[in-house]
Order: C-alpha cells, then sequence, then structure tokens
C-alpha cells in the first residue's frame, strides 16, 4: 500500500511546524548536496527559518558572494553599491532612496509591491500575537488545573489527617476507660446493698441468734424476790 497523498499547507501548531521544518532543512540540504556532486552543479541555497535564523549552502570551491554576483550577472542587474558592498541595487528603491530615474510606470509597480509586503508584514503580525495569545490561555488552563489538583489533594489529606485525630482520639478514650475498669469493680455502685462484715465475735452472735432469750437468774432469792414483787409480798 503506497503512502497516502499529504496535503500541503501551512501547519498550525507551532512546536509541530518547527519540527517539520528542521526535518525538512535537513533533507534540502542533504539533497542540494548529492545533486552538486553528482551532477557537477554549482549551487547555492539560502534558506531563513520564521525565526529569521540563516543557513545555507554553496557548491564546494565556490562562495556564496561568488554565487550572487554570477546571478545578477545572468539576471542582468548590479547586485553591488558605490562602496563595493553586497547588496542588490532594488532594495534601495524599496528604502524611497534612487528615485530619480524612475519611471511613472515603474513607481507605480513599486507601490504595488510595497503595499504587498506591508499587508504580509501585517498578516504575520497578527499570526503571531494570535499564536501569543492562544499559548497563554493554554498555560492559564494548564496552571487552573494544576491549581484544582492541587487544591483537591490538600482537602483530601486535611480530611484524612481529620479522621485519623478523631481515632486516635477514641483509642485514647477507650484505652482510658479499660485502665480504670479494675478500679471500679473494687467499689459498688450506688443504689446497691451493701452487705456489711461483722466486726466482732458479739455482732457474730447477734446476727446467728436474732431474738435472744430473756435472762434467766439462778440464785434462789432473787428468783424468790421476783416471785414476791410479782404478786405484791414482801
Amino acid at each position: 500500500m503506497g503512502r497516502g497523498k499529504i496535503e500541503v499547507k501551512r501547519i498550525e501548531n507551532n512546536t509541530s511546524r518547527q519540527v517539520t521544518f528542521s526535518k525538512r532543512r535537513a533533507g534540502l540540504m542533504k539533497k542540494t548536496h548529492e545533486l552538486s556532486v553528482l551532477c557537477d552543479a554549482q549551487i547555492g541555497l539560502i534558506v531563513f527559518s520564521s525565526k529569521g535564523k540563516l543557513t545555507e549552502y554553496c557548491t564546494p570551491q565556490l562562495s556564496m558572494k561568488q554565487m550572487i554576483d554570477r546571478y545578477g550577472q545572468a539576471k542582468g542587474i548590479s547586485l553591488s553599491d558605490g562602496n563595493n558592498r553586497t547588496g542588490p541595487a532594488p532594495y534601495n528603491r524599496y528604502k524611497g532612496d534612487d528615485l530619480s530615474s524612475v519611471q511613472f510606470e515603474e513607481l507605480r509597480q513599486l507601490e504595488q509591491q510595497l503595499q504587498h509586503s506591508v499587508d504580509k508584514v501585517r498578516a504575520r503580525k497578527f499570526q503571531l500575537l494570535h499564536e501569543q495569545l492562544e499559548n497563554l490561555k493554554k498555560t492559564e488552563l494548564m496552571l487552573e488545573k494544576e491549581n484544582q489538583e492541587m487544591y483537591h489533594w490538600l482537602m483530601g489529606s486535611q480530611i484524612q489527617k481529620q479522621a485519623e485525630i478523631e481515632h486516635n482520639q477514641e483509642a485514647m478514650k477507650e484505652l482510658r476507660l479499660m485502665e480504670q475498669q479494675p478500679l471500679l469493680n473494687q467499689f459498688p455502685f450506688f443504689g446497691e446493698d451493701i452487705v456489711e462484715q461483722p466486726s466482732s465475735e458479739l455482732q457474730l452472735a447477734t446476727l446467728q441468734h436474732p431474738h435472744p432469750h430473756r435472762l434467766q437468774p439462778t440464785h434462789p432469792n432473787l428468783q424468790d424476790f421476783g416471785t414476791s414483787s410479782e404478786y405484791g409480798t414482801t
């Protein structure tokens, strides 16, 4: 099964776009070098990333300046200014310099090109602002999610800690009750009958004979005296 056709359009995701650029740039440099060596072609390649980073390749034994000069000769344009510094002469017109010899039609085309460039720059600026805004929103959502997770974790830890404290308090109460239980068994509770133990032999005898007999005198005189007193005689 062959590979599916990939739609060629701008990659919206900033990270994916940067990764794709790095991979494709390496492949482009490799293919450019192979074309130059295998076909004995003179190649000059200049690549600027979206962040302005320059990457270039030039056929060995040649310099990039030589390639640019040769390009200017082939196009019939001068790419050097009066100070022999490399720089396309038409670029000066975009800065508003050396317009005395420019005709009306050229000025109209220059104005259209500048307007088109301004529109591209403005579109790129809004695009970057939009990407920065999206990144800020994603960061805000991520921080909010982390804060919620941290809050739930703290609340769960607090509840668990409170449950452990209550459990420990209940355990301490039960332990104190167990320690006090032997002492309570030694003393009767209020309202229960208390049986007193006899403190002497006399009390013991009294308890054994609750109804004592009348004392019978054994002396005869005492008995007679009692009889006489009972009947009123002397």
